[in-house]
């Protein structure tokens, strides 16, 4: 356990802070975002390191370094928890027993979902494009993945040293995506290996109901600093 504990420390990026201008092109909306220096992991989290957290068992032989996918934005929230527990940090989500989160502890060091615009920010990296450099070069999508999910970080990195932040597997955020007309349904961010090269991009917004389950939607973890 100690071993995954020491991974995932080491495997943090510490993201500069900045200004990120986001966009809903559904209502036609932008609006700019100030972003403060935060941890962001270099990698998403991978069907072992989720498995050794949770103690739950899979068939690993082959898929160990492969994103866990089929994980709701429920799962993702008690997994940040589960594993600042066992890393000796404050739990940043307060959960009632059904479940539900009551509150975020803003003060804590514990881990925690990215914010829409914490992950567009270090999905940029300083860029200002739709990508952040040529896409067959730096994600997995439908024309070059062979129909399947990838290893994480096989692809290049961003200028920040960030692996995958598009394609290979969608990536929960922790905002609502809107809330007078979608209810509880949450963000989530990057394309994937079944995702065409127009959903593989920097600004592109998807959403789903915090109780689902997606073949290409996983996750990757953040921590404040």
């Amino acid at each position: 356990m100690d071993r995954f504990i020491r991974l995932v420390d080491s495997n943090m990026v510490k993201i500069p802070a900045g200004k990120v201008e986001l966009r809903d092109d559904r209502i036609k909306k932008e609006w700019k975002v100030q972003v403060n220096s935060f941890l962001l992991a270099k990698y998403v989290v991978t069907m072992e390191l989720y498995d050794a957290i949770t103690n739950r068992t899979s068939n690993l032989s082959k898929d160990k370094n492969k994103p866990v996918v089929n994980i709701s934005w429920n799962d993702a929230i008690m997994f940040c928890n589960l594993l600042s527990k066992k890393a000796g940090l404050k739990e940043y989500y307060s959960i009632n027993d059904g479940g539900q989160i009551v509150s975020c502890n803003l003060d804590s060091n514990g881990y925690r979902l990215p914010s829409e615009a914490e992950w567009q920010y270090a999905c940029k990296a300083g860029t200002n494009g739709y990508i952040y450099g040529e896409l067959k070069k730096i994600a997995w999508y439908n024309e070059n993945s062979n129909g399947q999910i990838q290893d994480i970080g096989k692809k290049e990195p961003n200028a920040w040293g960030l692996y995958d932040m598009l394609g290979n597997v969608w990536e929960w955020c922790y905002d609502l995506y809107d809330e007078k007309v979608y209810g509880s349904y949450r963000i989530f961010r990057g394309g994937s290996w079944a995702e065409a090269a127009r959903g593989c991009g920097a600004t592109c917004r998807r959403r789903s109901h915090p109780t689902f389950y997606i073949d290409d939607l996983g996750f990757r973890l953040a921590r404040s600093i």
